[in-house]
């Protein structure tokens, strides 16, 4: 039987570990939060008391972990000293390129496989194993790194070399907060103009206007029924997480020299919105804002 150390049970770690457990792998689970614990025993993992004890028999490592801060200490002086030689490392993190090759160097200078892995598909995705993965890595590792995150994962793609994984992901949320935002602006607009929602909803998912962020993700309720706009934008892929994935492209694009002004907007607007009490809705919420309405939290 394959054995996975995961490490982070947070909204997305959570789910991923059980479907870890559910593929029938052992599973040696920790997180700082003894409630996170309590819910991943239930789900059939493992329960371990510090991450070193997880680590200790692992054939592989899962990390789910905050920030670029937190993966290079955890993995320093936690795993690195305590993991087999043998196991292969996978941080599926979202954190800043410049973290995830520092912390791939340190790595493979200690002996070890290592994979920046981050996801997209939010909590919902984590939740049922239709994540998608992007992976930077050695390409001899690719295949391994792939089997160990089937149980988890949709679809699973290699953007390159160690850090590829973590810029594929920052550019391609900082393309779905900008198209979010376009989306919404059309539907707050339509509404003004006495354009019902759906209506709109059904010329612009059959026109050009069509994207993922309206036919996938539609932030009016109704036309997509799994939608969060659907269940008051509760659950999904938070304001929050959405504005920290933002801030990692502009950071990214400050130190390339690349010109991002969307991008820039966008990381604006969210954290207006952020500011305003929508920091735990999903991003899609932001309809609300630009419909001149305040968030309705809990």
């Amino acid at each position: 039987m394959t054995r996975i150390a995961f490490i982070g049970l947070g909204n997305m770690g959570g789910g991923m570990a059980a479907n870890q457990a559910k593929a029938g792998r052992e599973v040696m689970a920790f997180d700082l939060s003894a409630a996170a614990l309590d819910r991943a025993a239930a789900a059939g993992c493992s329960t371990a008391g510090s991450v070193a004890e997880a680590v200790r028999t692992a054939d592989a490592v899962v990390t789910m972990l905050p920030a670029g801060p937190h993966v290079r200490q955890v993995y320093a002086e936690h795993i690195l000293p305590h993991a087999p030689k043998t196991a292969l490392l996978v941080d599926s993190s979202t954190i800043d390129v410049e973290s995830a090759r520092a912390v791939a160097a340190q790595a493979k200078a200690a002996g070890f496989r290592f994979a920046d892995a981050p996801v997209s598909g939010g909590t919902a995705a984590a939740d049922a194993g239709t994540l998608a993965f992007m992976v930077g890595c050695d390409e001899a590792d690719f295949a391994a790194v792939e089997g160990v995150i089937a149980p988890m994962s949709r679809v699973t793609l290699r953007a390159g070399d160690h850090g590829a994984g973590q810029a594929a992901k920052i550019c391609n949320n900082m393309v779905l907060g900008i198209s979010m935002i376009g989306v919404c602006e059309a539907f707050a607009l339509a509404e003004k103009l006495g354009l019902d929602g759906e209506r709109f909803f059904d010329i612009a998912s059959r026109s050009s206007g069509q994207c993922w962020s309206l036919t996938s993700y539609c932030p009016w309720p109704g036309p997509v029924p799994t939608a969060p706009s659907n269940r008051d934008y509760e659950g999904g892929f938070s304001t929050a997480m959405m504005l920290k994935d933002l801030k990692l492209a502009q950071e990214a694009a400050a130190k390339s020299g690349a010109a991002t002004p969307l991008g820039s907007t966008a990381e604006g607007l969210y954290a207006l919105f952020d500011r305003l009490g929508g920091g735990s809705k999903d991003f899609s919420a932001i309809l609300e804002m630009l419909r001149g309405k305040a968030p309705q939290t809990n």
